[in-house]
C-alpha cells in the first residue's frame, strides 16, 4: 500500500476547486503566449530576416535563464508579504515590457546592431525577471492552494493550458505576421502582450484573497526574522529540499541536453529529411502529452492515488526516460531496422511521466520543513531548473562535437549524447529515493498532517 493510503491527506486552507485550478492554468497559458513569440519567433527573425549568427539569440535566451537563478529572491519576497497576486501580476507586466521591447530591438538591428543588441539585453533580462517572479508565485500558489490527490492532475491541467498557449499563440501570430515587417512585429508582439496581462488580471482576480500567513501570523519582518541569505540557507540546510535542489538539477539538465540532439541525430543517422525530422519531434511532444495525461488519470485525480504515490511516478519515469536514451544509444549499430518512432513515442511517454510527477512531488514538498517558507523554497528549486536548463543544450552539442571530432563518427557522438542523458536520469530516479528517505512529510506526495478546509474556489 503506498504511502498516500496510510497518512490523512492534506487538505489545504481555501482549497482549489477544479476552477480555480483553471484559472490558474490561465495565468500560465498567458505566460506562454509572450514566452514563445520571444524565444522562437524572434529567434528566428534574427538568425533568417537578419542574417545574424545563431548565437546572438542563443546567447539572449542563455541570459533569460540565467536572470533566473534569483527565482529565491522572488520567491522570498511573496513569503515576505504573504500573497503570491502581486508578484503573480507584476511579472507578467515586466514579462510583456520585455517581450515588447525584445520586438522592437530586432527592428533597431536592422539599421544599428549594437544599439538594437542593447536593448535585446536589456529586454531578456526584464523577460528572465517576469518569467522568474510570475512563475516561481504562480507554482507555490498551486501547491499550497491544492490537496495532494489532485496535484499531478492540475500539474497536467496547468502545463497542457501552457502548451495549448504556445501553439494558439504561434498560430495567429504567425498569420498576423504575414506579410512580415519590424513594425508588425512589435504592434503584434504588444497585442499578445497586453492581452496575456489582462487575461491575468482576470484570471486570478480575488481567487488569493488572504493568504495563510496574513491570517494567522504577523508578516517576516515584523517577526524580526532572519534575512534572504539565511532563509536560503536554512532550506539548504533542510535534507529534502537540498535533495530535492540536487535531482531537479540532474533530471532537468538530462531532460534538456536532447532538446538540440533528436531531430540532428534522426537526420544524421537515419537519413531523414527536415521534414520528417520535424514530425519526429511532434511524435516526441505527443508521447510527452500522453505521459502527463497519464499521471493525471492514474496517480491523481480520476486513480485517486491507487495506482502509486508521486514518488512511486517519478522514480519509474526517470527509469523509463534511462531505457529510452539507453535504447536510442544502440540505435546507430543497429541500423535501419531499428524502430525510431516508437522508441521516440516511448521517449516522449517517459519524459512526460516524470515531468509531471516532479511537478506533482514539488508541490507536496513545498510546505515541508520551515513555515512561511514556501516561496523561498520553490525559488531554489526554480533556479536549479533554470541553471539546468540555459546549460542542458549547450552541454549536449558540446559532447556531440567533441566525441564526434575524436572519433570522426556521428553515430559515435550521438550515442554518447545519448548514454549521458541515460546516466543522468539513473542519477536522478536515485536521488529522487533520497528525497524521500530524507522525510516523510509531505514529501514526493506524501501527505503531511492534515489542515482544516475553510472554502473551495
Amino acid at each position: 500500500m503506498s504511502a498516500p493510503d496510510t497518512v490523512s491527506e492534506v487538505i489545504p486552507e481555501n482549497e482549489l476547486g477544479w476552477l480555480g485550478i483553471i484559472r490558474i492554468g490561465l495565468v500560465q497559458l498567458a505566460l506562454g503566449s509572450i514566452v514563445v513569440l520571444t524565444t522562437s519567433t524572434l529567434n528566428r527573425v534574427m538568425v533568417v530576416e537578419l542574417a545574424l549568427p545563431a548565437m546572438l539569440p542563443g546567447a539572449l535566451v542563455g541570459l533569460h535563464y540565467a536572470i533566473q537563478i534569483l527565482r529565491p529572491r522572488w520567491g522570498y519576497g511573496s513569503d515576505v508579504g504573504g500573497r503570491r497576486t502581486p508578484w503573480i501580476i507584476g511579472g507578467m507586466f515586466v514579462l510583456g515590457v520585455g517581450g515588447v521591447l525584445a520586438a522592437a530591438s530586432t527592428g533597431i538591428m536592422e539599421t544599428s546592431l549594437m544599439l538594437g543588441v542593447a536593448l535585446a539585453v536589456a529586454a531578456f533580462t526584464l523577460i528572465g525577471c517576469g518569467v522568474g517572479a510570475a512563475g516561481t508565485s504562480l507554482l507555490v500558489f498551486l501547491a499550497v492552494r491544492v490537496r495532494a490527490r489532485r496535484r499531478a492532475a492540475a500539474a497536467t491541467i496547468v502545463w497542457l493550458m501552457m502548451i495549448a498557449g504556445i501553439a494558439v499563440t504561434a498560430g495567429v501570430a504567425g498569420h498576423l505576421l504575414d506579410p512580415f515587417t519590424f513594425d508588425r512585429l512589435v504592434v503584434v508582439t504588444a497585442v499578445v502582450s497586453a492581452f496575456a496581462f489582462l487575461m491575468t488580471i482576470v484570471a486570478i482576480w480575488r481567487l488569493e484573497g488572504k493568504s495563510a500567513a496574513v491570517r494567522h501570523t504577523p508578516k517576516l519582518q515584523d517577526q524580526n526574522q532572519p534575512g534572504f541569505m539565511h532563509a536560503v540557507r536554512d532550506i539548504w540546510n533542510e535534507p529534502k529540499s537540498r535533495h530535492f535542489a540536487v535531482f531537479v538539477f540532474a533530471s532537468m539538465l538530462a531532460y534538456s541536453a536532447q532538446d538540440l540532439i533528436l531531430e540532428p541525430f534522426a537526420g544524421a543517422v537515419f537519413g531523414m529529411t527536415p521534414g520528417e525530422s520535424t514530425k519526429l519531434s511532434g511524435v516526441h511532444h505527443g508521447g510527452v502529452f500522453v505521459g502527463m495525461i497519464l499521471v493525471a488519470l492514474l496517480g491523481t485525480g480520476f486513480g485517486k492515488g491507487r495506482f502509486g504515490s508521486m514518488r512511486v511516478w517519478t522514480v519509474g519515469g526517470c527509469i523509463a526516460s534511462a531505457v529510452a536514451h539507453t535504447s536510442l544509444a544502440l540505435a546507430g549499430s543497429i541500423g535501419p531496422t531499428f524502430p525510431l518512432v516508437p522508441a521516440v513515442f516511448f521517449l516522449g511517454v517517459a519524459n512526460g511521466t516524470f515531468a509531471v510527477a516532479a511537478i506533482g512531488s514539488m508541490m507536496g514538498l513545498v510546505r515541508s520543513g520551515k513555515e512561511n517558507r514556501e516561496g523561498t523554497r520553490m525559488g531554489v528549486w526554480g533556479a536549479a531548473q533554470a541553471l539546468a536548463f540555459g546549460i542542458g543544450g549547450f552541454i549536449g552539442t558540446m559532447v556531440l562535437d567533441g566525441v564526434r571530432f575524436v572519433s570522426g563518427s556521428p553515430e559515435t557522438a550521438f550515442a554518447a549524447v545519448f548514454a549521458l542523458e541515460a546516466a543522468l536520469f539513473v542519477v536522478s530516479a536515485k536521488l529522487a529515493l533520497g528525497v524521500s528517505k530524507a522525510g516523510r512529510d509531505d514529501a514526493l506526495g506524501m501527505p503531511a498532517q492534515p489542515r482544516t478546509r475553510l472554502s473551495n474556489v
